[in-house]
Order: structure tokens, then sequence, then C-alpha cells
């Protein structure tokens, strides 16, 4: 269909359903930055699927009409097949619809306010409601046959998590019964034909298994083998138990241990009956109607069907970062301000150093001022000494304590691990830290004895825990940690944990339940040196709670402020918090409520390199062309490439002069996707570059830390790729991540969006838990503000206009993913909506291509650029190198119908593949490379997904060697070209114009 722009400040109209993309300002008043311009919208572009992902089917007791869940939405069709009309909106996310008895109703679960709840309609799409409420999910209703009663699974439990049951809700009175409570998660019900007995998928007993419960007197019973993994069961009107299964490469259903299904993919869903001998299901991205009969016909009916679905191509001016200008900027990455406990002073990290200012404001001194990471400063109680990480001593970041009388810095730690977050007792003899050991900054809690550097642990190892901070009488460790609300799901709300400072005694509370802490890496809590209260930070917002001695809530959190707060801490009168808000820092008196800027006045250069530099490439590849032109000159100019012309022998000489005879000069490689961490250390800046990664997108992380990340490469502290960052994982009530955060209402949301826009965040991450209405807001905002928006979903993010999709499975609020089904399948409505939209898709199938890269090279394993890596990084490498790592079934680059299909598919559609790995380890960017010719790309489809089609996403004059282009560029050994291994046999390295030897980014001098 013709596309004819139009302003994103109209109306769209879906599904009978008009909502104004512009709302929330006043469109006449709205203000545009100077680099992005009015937002432009294609008009939808319309497109017909006949094959869904991850799709369910019901059937309506009269046989006649079948009910489906496509891409988040709830359609019906004739039970022959057809074309299905929607009957519920784009935004519901609704799922496993089922019908009531007398074929009146429509139950099924949706995420449309930001939890799953239970939702019924009539067929006609009329009548839309909610049947629950509150703070948990509920999911996969089914009526029971008399229609008195849904049966669902739920999360129901208390604000420190509990786990997955068995409820039924009576729809004549409204009252709920809990039918299940074993520790174990107990889902996907089904009831028996007489309405006695409940059917469901448990984990308890270490298995996953069919189970059942009895309505009258809660008897259970398991059904299947607990040796067999059995999901999905559905009871037939005879007593047959149809389920779900895998095992031996099949993704299957079984009756009575015999497999119905064959070699069909099917979906792990339950069955629907249209008979007592016959049901229909899902498989291989159709419908389908099989018997369950000895004479049945091994072939199944298929329902065809059609579906009609629209995609949005957004078009606004994307807000470019200036790499050339070297007029002084603004400091805005200011990673943990403290406040000293006489409140005269103020410390924090910028820009890779550590910074002391008065509280008064002005400008700050550079207490380390060295090319090393120095980071996470906190005052002693004497306000005499500073203790921080850094890694001057050596490869991993350890404690350093700074006297600031005599300016002497001394190591406190000699740790195999990373200690980070410290925090000192309110005596002085200890400090607790975090001690990190693992990816995403999973981390133990530990003590040590300032005078004899004794450490003693107190917590064993934690996913991702916030700093920790001290009771006033020294007995008791606080943090804020996640507690999930089941095994199940991994989400939850962050709370606090309080420990013994000797080990032991865990406690948890919930200053207020249901309520999420926002952020386990900037929402504190923070204990005052009085001991009589805690300040964090809820809904955006600074918060104090009254506490006990040891740490208990003795009432709700109290707001105390309306604009946005972020890492609070405390003066030592327990009276003043100093916090940061959007780019300032603020000092608060909670007496008075008074808060009052802190001017800071700090500012950095961009590193531009000056002078001409003439290089000789034996072979370049360009990144436009498929083939390698011999024998090239380009020349540079401070950081941009000015010409590329045949090689001439005249000036080829001097110390402005690169002789790269032999070798074959390729543009720096982008990183689509990895999630920088503070705990590798300076080091990992160099591992990137000796990859031949000039630039690393970082979609996720704490605010400030992304920005400081940003600011340390462009300033030159440090050796590294351009960083392109934002801050963080934006969740809806629940969170994950410690660089994630739970937003509970839209005025926290744009609190959210504002902060990027100021902190000059190069995207958004709408994260799993964020609703498809929020998100729609996002993309409003950020694109009005030239910044694009990035998700894990497939719809209707094309639909709004999100800019990129990440992984090809990942996780997923659902339990299962709408981009593939099993065995990492994805069928014809995710391929056909990526590639209409031509969708920014970063796969991250790094694991094949990386088990490929280590059994192609023997020598791989003993590469000395992994010695830049932390020890448990080196484990995995020596893991891939003994060959221990597997891929599950289904999951390998190469299998013809597995996740490779599905990179391919997309690239063929029209979907525009860019390479990230979603890890640390640079190696597995050359895995990815690796894995996409495996699945058939060409080594220069494959450059190009880590080159040209990056940079363009990005908006970075980089990606192919032309005139004009930022000189980021890499030698190597061999003809990528050719050969896609010959891109990790890496030489010289030019980033940003500078030129980086192999030896000095190995070996730095110290």
């Amino acid at each position: 269909m013709k596309n004819t722009s139009r302003l994103a400040l109209g109306l769209c109209v879906v599904s009978g359903i008009a909502f104004a993309v512009g709302r929330g300002y006043d469109a006449r008043a709205a203000a545009v930055p100077p680099t992005a311009k009015a937002v432009v919208v294609n008009a939808p572009i319309d497109i017909t699927v006949t094959e869904g992902t991850s799709m369910s089917v019901s059937v309506s007791p009269d046989g006649q009409t079948l009910a489906i869940d496509l891409q988040g939405s709830i359609w019906t069709l004739p039970a022959k097949g057809g074309a299905a009309k929607r009957i519920t909106d784009v935004f519901n996310d609704a799922r496993q619809p089922q019908w009531s008895p007398d074929g009146k109703t429509l139950v099924f679960f949706a995420y449309r306010d930001g939890g799953y709840d239970l939702w019924a309609i009539d067929p006609d799409g009329s009548h839309q409601r909610k049947l629950t409420w509150g703070n948990f999910d509920d999911r996969e209703p089914v009526y029971s046959h008399d229609g008195t009663r849904i049966a669902f699974s739920s999360d129901r439990g208390d604000a420190l998590g509990s786990d997955y049951n068995i409820w039924v809700l009576d729809l004549r009175s409204g009252a709920f019964r809990q039918m299940t409570k074993d520790p174990g998660n107990d889902y996907m019900p089904t009831w028996s034909p007489d309405d006695k007995e409940i059917a469901f998928t448990s984990t308890r007993e270490n298995s996953q298994s069919i189970w059942a419960v009895a309505l009258l007197d809660g008897a259970e019973r398991r059904i299947t083998d607990a040796k067999l993994r059995a999901d999905a069961p559905s009871w037939g009107p005879k007593g047959d138990l149809v389920h779900y299964a895998t095992g031996a490469g099949q993704s299957r259903l079984e009756l009575a241990g015999k497999t119905l299904t064959g070699s069909e993919n099917a979906f792990a869903f339950r069955v629907s009956w249209t008979s007592p001998t016959e049901f229909f299901y899902v498989s291989d991205g159709k419908i389908r109607r099989r018997s369950v009969t000895a004479d049945a016909p091994a072939t199944p009916q298929t329902a065809e069907f059609t579906a009609g679905l629209q995609v949005t191509r957004p078009e606004y001016v994307h807000r470019r970062r200036d790499f050339t200008s070297t007029t002084p900027r603004n400091v805005l990455g200011i990673v943990r301000p403290e406040i000293s406990p006489d409140g005269s002073r103020i410390a924090f990290a910028a820009i890779g150093d550590i910074y002391v200012m008065p509280s008064t404001g002005g400008a700050p001194q550079n207490l380390t001022k060295d090319r090393f990471l120095d980071t996470e400063p906190a005052w002693s109680p004497d306000g005499t000494k500073l203790v921080y990480s850094s890694d001057k001593g050596g490869d991993l970041l350890q404690l350093w304590i700074r006297d600031l009388a005599t300016g002497k810095d001394t190591q406190l730690t000699h740790l195999t691990t990373q200690p980070m977050g410290a925090a000192w007792s309110p005596d002085g003899t200890r400090i607790a830290y975090l001690d990190v050991d693992g990816m995403w900054r999973r981390a133990g809690v530990s003590v040590v004895n300032v005078a004899t550097g004794k450490v003693t642990k107190i917590h064993d190892s934690l996913f991702g825990p916030g700093m920790p901070t001290w009771s006033p009488d020294g007995r008791r460790v606080a943090i804020a940690m996640v507690a999930p609300y089941s095994t199940r799901f991994r989400e939850g709300t962050n709370q606090v944990l309080t420990m013994s400072a000797d080990g032991g005694g865990d406690r948890w509370f919930a200053p207020q339940p249901n309520m999420s802490i926002d952020s386990r890496g900037g929402g504190g809590p923070d204990w005052s040196p009085d001991g009589t209260k805690m300040a964090m930070i809820y809904e955006g917002a600074l918060s104090i709670v009254p506490v006990s001695p040891a740490g208990e809530p003795l009432g709700a959190p109290r707001r105390i402020t309306t604009e946005q707060a972020h890492a609070p801490n405390w003066a030592g009168d327990s009276k003043h918090v100093l916090y940061q808000s959007m780019d300032k820092l603020r000092l608060l008196d909670v007496e008075t409520g008074v808060a009052k800027d802190v001017p800071l006045d700090l500012k950095y250069t961009l590193d531009v390199p000056k002078g001409r530099k003439l290089i000789h490439a034996g072979a370049l590849v360009d990144g436009k062309s498929e083939t390698a032109r011999k024998d090239v000159d380009v020349v540079i100019e401070g950081n941009r490439i000015v010409s590329v012309s045949p090689h001439k022998a005249a000036g080829h000489s001097g110390p402005d002069f690169i002789d790269g005879t032999g070798l074959t000069l390729m543009p720096g490689l982008i990183e689509f996707h990895s999630h920088l961490q503070k705990d590798f250390g300076e080091a990992q800046g160099r591992a990137w570059l000796s990859f031949g990664i000039t630039t690393v997108r970082s979609p996720g992380g704490t605010p400030y830390e992304a920005v400081e990340d940003r600011e340390v490469i462009d300033a030159g502290v440090r050796p590294g790729p351009r960083v392109y960052s934002t801050g963080y994982l934006m969740e809806w009530q629940r969170v994950y991540y410690k660089m994630g955060i739970a937003i509970s209402s839209p005025a926290q949301l744009e609190m959210e969006l504002e902060r990027a826009k100021v902190l000059q965040h190069d995207l958004v991450k709408s994260y799993v838990r964020m609703t498809d209405i929020q998100q729609r807001r996002m993309v409003e905002f950020a694109h009005t503000n030239g910044i694009p928006v990035a998700t894990h979903e497939v719809y209707p993010s094309t639909f709004v206009g999100v800019d990129n999709t990440e992984h090809t499975a990942a996780t997923s609020r659902r339990g299962y993913s709408p981009k593939m089904s099993t065995f990492q399948r994805s069928y014809g409505d995710v391929i056909g909506l990526f590639g209409a939209a031509k969708t920014i898709f970063c796969p991250m199938i790094a694991n094949a291509g990386t088990r490929r890269v280590f059994a192609a090279d023997a020598e791989m394993g003993k590469d000395p650029r992994f010695a830049l890596y932390p020890q448990w990084m080196r484990d995995q490498v020596a893991a891939y190198a003994a060959g221990r790592v597997a891929a599950p079934p289904g999951t390998d680059a190469g299998d013809p119908e597995g996740p490779g299909k599905m990179v391919t598919d997309l690239l063929k559609a029209g979907a525009r593949v860019v390479a990230g790995t979603d890890s640390p380890n640079a190696v597995n960017l050359h895995g990815e490379l690796a894995g996409y010719v495996g699945a058939g790309m060409t080594p220069y489809q494959a450059l190009r997904a880590a080159t040209v089609t990056p940079a363009e996403a990005l908006g970075l004059d980089a990606g192919s060697i032309e005139p004009g282009k930022l000189a980021d560029l890499v030698f190597v050994e061999g003809n990528p070209l050719e050969n896609i291994a010959a891109a990790h046999h890496v030489k010289p390295v030019i980033a940003n114009g500078r030129v980086r030897e192999m030896k000095d980014l190995l070996a730095p001098g110290r």
C-alpha cells in the first residue's frame, strides 16, 4: 500500500480503537530539540499472515467457531478455516482464550494495565471486562463444565513472594478458593469431565508432571510419570487426558504415553476438544484438528486462516552524537555522590576518577587522576578518609583507602573477586562491600577489617544486590534485593534484606507491601546514622521509612520530594539527605522540606586526535563491496577518513605512516548489544578493541554509570570503543535486574523519560514487564526527541514504531516467546511483521557460533586477549576451548529450522539484522558472525550486520571505509569476505583515529 506520511500528532485508528499518538502535551507548544524535528510516522502498512508463532486455539461448544491468540490479540474464525476477526484491540497482550460451556463468553488472561488478570469478552468483541484485579498475576483460565467456576493459576501470596498455585473463581459469588499449596509451581489447569478434579502441570518433587486435585477434599495425585517432562494437560469428555511433552528431539502431544503428533512441532498449550474423540491444537504455526481413535489418520486436518495486521515504519530526525567539536561539555555521569559526615564535602566518581568538592558547590578536586577505573567512593565516619574501588593495583578492582590529609592511597583488599559498593561501619573499623563474582554483578556480601585486612563473608552470592548500608550499632547490614513472586517467573519487587554483620540472620522487610523500591542500582535503602529511618526511592521520589534498630519498618514510606530522586545518602546529622535529580545534585533538609542545588562545575573535552595519517592496506574490505580491493591507501585527518585511493609509493614513510602490507583493513566492528560492567575494570575497553570492536551499544545500565561509561571514552581517559548507552531497563511494577527500574505509574514513566532526555541517553529500553500502552508512550516521547526505542517484543511494538527488537527468544513475561515457538522456530507472522516494518533486529545466537570459532581454531583457548578478563570469564573460555559448551536441541545456529533460519528468513523479508551478543566477552561477537555464516549468510552479509547496518541504526558516521566517515578501522590477517574467521585475527586497531597496537592493548604500561 502507498505510504503517505503524516505528523504523529494526528489520530491513528486501529481495530475501531482511536488513540492520540501525541497525548500528554499541547501539540502547538511541544518543544522539539534542535536535532529532532517533529516526528513523522508512515501510514500503517497492511500485512496478511497465515501462520502463528506461540499461538493457542480453542473451539466453541457447538464446534463452529475457533478462538486464537495471535500476537497478543484474541481473534475468532470459522472452525473450517477462513478469515480471522480481531475481537480485542492491540494493547491487551491477551493470551490463551477458552470458551464458556454455553458459548456466550470467552475468558482469557491479559496484561493490559501492568499485571496479568483474567478477562472476559463476548464472541462478537463486545462487553470486554475484568474478572480479577490486584498486584498478582492470574493466568491460564478455564471454565468448569457447568459454567459456574473458572480455574486458573496465580502467584497470589504475600509481598515477599510465593509460588504459582491453582485457584478457583466462583462466578456466582465472586469468591476465590486456593486449591493447591505445594511449594512447587502449579499451573495450566483443566477440569475433569465431571468437574470433581482439576488436573494441572506441577514442578513439585523435582519434576514437571501432571497432577490432579480433588475439589471435595483437596486430595492430590500424580497422573504422569515423574521421569517424563509433561505440560499443558487437557481432559477430554470421555476422560482422555492429552498433554504436551518434550524429549528425544520432539515437541509433541501425548495420550497415555502414545505420541499423537509425530514429527510436528506441537505448541505447548492445552488442546481444545470438539468431540469425545477429536481436538484442535496448533503445530508448525498452523491450526490443526486430530482424532484420538485407534484408526485416526496420521495426517491431521488443517484449518487454514488469514489475519490482517498493521506495522508502522517510523520516520524522525535521529539525534546524532557530535564526535568532532572540542568545546568543553558538562559532565553528566556523576556516580555515587556521597556527602561527608559533617556535611561539608561531597565525594563522587566521574570520567574515571574520584572527586571531592564543597557541599556548597563549585569546581571539584580530582583526587586520583589516572587511567584506571576508580569508582564508588565512601566516607569514613570521621571524614578523614575515603574508600573506593580501583584496578590501579592490577587487573582486578580492589578496595583502596585515600587518606585525605596526606593524599596517600593504600590498597586494602587483595582478592580474586572484585569488591564494590563499599560502606564504612559506624565505628570506622570495618567496611562492608559487594563481592562481585560474575555476570550481571552477581555478588556476595562481605566485611573487611580495616586494620588487619581480614575478610568475613556474611552472605553468599546474590543476583545483583544493592549497595550495603549499616545499622547504627554496627550489628546489621541492609541491602536492597529482589523478592520474586515465584520461581516460575523471575521478576519481583525490590525489598529490604538485612543480615548480621557476622553472617547469617537474614530478615526480609517490605516497607510498602507489593510496591517495589525503584531500583537496586540507586534506589537505596540508606540507613540514617541515628538508626531511626531509611531513605529509599519509591515511584521516582525520595521517601523516608521509620525503622527499628534492626531495620524493621515502623510505618509506611513517607514521600518527601516531588521531583525525581536517585542515590540518596545521609549526612551525619540524620537531618540532611544528598541525592541526584536529573542532572543536578540536591541537598534536602528533611525537617523543613527545603532542597537546594549543589552547583557542580566539571567539564570534559572530546578527545579528538590531531594530524594526518597515511595508511597502506594490502587489501581493503570497505563494507560496501562484496569483494576486497588490493593495495589501497587511506588518509585520516584527526578522527575522520578524508580519502581512499589506489596505493602510491610516494610518502610512505615517517611516524604518520602505517604500513599494512600483507594485512586486510576492514571497518571497526560494532557490538550492538552488550551490558557494560564496572567490575571488569579499565581492561574491558582494551579487550573490546583487541577483538576489533570499536563501538559498543549497551541497552541497559544504571542511568549515571551509563553516561560515565560514555564520557570516559569520549574524553580519552581510558582506551576503549565508543559507547552508545541507555539507563535503566524500564519495567512496570515488577523488576529483575539491578539495572532495571520498577515503574508504577504513568507519572513515574514521564520522570524516567525526561531523565533519559536530560542525561542524553542514546536510546530507551522497554523491558519485559512494560505494558504495550506505555510502550507506545515511550515511542512517542523518544522519537520526538530523536531517540530510538528498543524492546524484546514483536507486536504491537512493530505497530507503534519501536526501532529495535533484541533477541531471537529471550525473556518474556508470558513464560514463552511470541517471537519463537517450541524448539526456537519462528513462523510467518513474526517474519512478516519484522520484515514489513524493516525492524532493526539483534538476534544474539552467539552460543552456537562461538562453539564453531573454538572448534575451528585449536589455539583459540590460549589467546592472550582472554587474560584481560576476570577469572570467571576465563573459565567460560576454557569450557568453550574444551568443547564442554553444548547447545540444547533445536538451538544451533545452523539448525535448518532453528534460530539461524529465523535470522536468514528475516534478512530476506527486509528486516535489518545487526550483530550483538548480550555478553561482555568480545569473542562472542565473532561467534555471532560465525553463527550467521553457518545459518546461510554470506561473509559479506554477516560483516555488514556488525558494521554498516548497526552504524546506520545508531546514526553513526562509521561502519564503512569511505571519505567523511569516522576512522574506526581494524587490520586483520586474511580476508573476512572469504573466511569470516579472519575478522578475529586482529592486528593494529584504529579507534576514533587513534592507533592502538596489540601489545599496548594487552599489557599497557602502568
